[in-house]
């Protein structure tokens, strides 16, 4: 493992109260923002954002502050999932001095020798953070795969099996039966496993929700798949956000169906393109998305720490 790497001369590396103070928000945000605008990817995933105003969320924060006091650095530890795992950026003008390397060992340590050095994404896979984590002696634990696809402008609806009904989610009346099938569909899944209803109400007051697009697949009045859609607002493209089968109900076509219900309604919404993410090892869902068009787009890593010596 390679030798740890203290906050450069002239920085300061702190390690704030959660949940941190508007202001900080803020600054966070403006930093991720000047990050993905010169990288053209996001900096740090839309749950690490959200999780910074969350008094419910289980994570710590580490900020690294040059002499003048700005923001050049920024980590989030989510303490919440098994290992835990971990975000961090730096600004464009600060890189190559020694900020990431500083906040990557601070993350090291972050989370006690209990659980263990926390799993840290890189967004992109982009080759200056393939270069700190080989520094640091990383190595890829997980890859999620950003699949896409033109969409055609208009296409004709798929019919549901017999006894399979589509409708749309009502705000205040559908919210645990969806919990409760995302919990069943991902329940494997280190994060989407996760959401809870704090989660689920975040993501209802960001300005891209839509109840239309939040499609509820039932048999006999019960839900057994729905399908999320996420377009925000003024894009080209639209995300195929969450799609959740019951494991009682895979197998059926459910989601093909689904699928086929998202080239659907966001091309007759006039957008261009769709993507989804998957993990890469979920074969059967990429074999899925690929028979319906969608090829490899990017790719985000989670790099892991090697087993402790000794």
């Amino acid at each position: 493992m390679a030798a740890r790497t203290a906050p450069p001369a002239g920085t300061s590396l702190i390690a704030p109260a959660h949940p941190v103070t508007a202001d900080v928000a803020d600054e966070v945000r403006r930093l991720a923002a000047g990050a993905s605008a010169a990288d053209g990817i996001e900096a740090l995933g839309e749950q690490t954002l959200l999780a910074l105003a969350d008094t419910h969320a289980v994570v710590r924060h580490l900020l690294v502050r040059d002499e003048t006091g700005s923001l050049v650095g920024y980590a989030q530890v989510d303490l919440g999932g098994s290992p835990p795992s971990a975000e961090l950026v730096v600004a464009p003008e600060a890189r190559r001095g020694g900020v990431g390397s500083a906040l990557l060992w601070a993350l090291h340590d972050a989370t006690g020798p209990a659980a263990g050095p926390p799993a840290v994404w890189a967004h992109g896979d982009l080759p200056p953070a393939r270069a700190l984590a080989a520094r640091a002696g990383l190595r890829t634990g997980r890859e999620l795969l950003q699949l896409a696809r033109d969409l055609p402008a208009g296409t004709a609806a798929p019919e549901p099996p017999p006894g399979v009904s589509l409708r749309t989610f009502v705000v205040g009346s559908d919210e645990e039966a969806v919990l409760a099938v995302n919990r069943r569909a991902f329940a494997d899944h280190p994060e989407q496993g996760r959401l809870n209803r704090t989660d689920l109400e975040a993501r209802m007051g960001e300005p891209w929700f839509d109840p239309e697009d939040l499609v509820l697949a039932e048999r006999d009045g019960t839900l057994v798949a729905f399908l999320w859609l996420k377009v925000e607002p003024g894009s080209a493209e639209g995300e195929l956000y969450v799609l959740g089968v019951d494991p009682s109900a895979q197998g059926q076509g459910l989601g093909r169906l689904l699928t086929g219900v998202t080239l659907d309604r966001l091309g007759r919404k006039g957008l261009h393109r769709v993507l989804l993410y998957t993990e890469a090892a979920n074969t059967a869902a990429v074999r899925t998305y690929t028979a319906a068009g969608f090829t490899r787009s990017r790719v985000d890593v989670q790099y892991v720490w090697p087993p402790a010596q000794g």
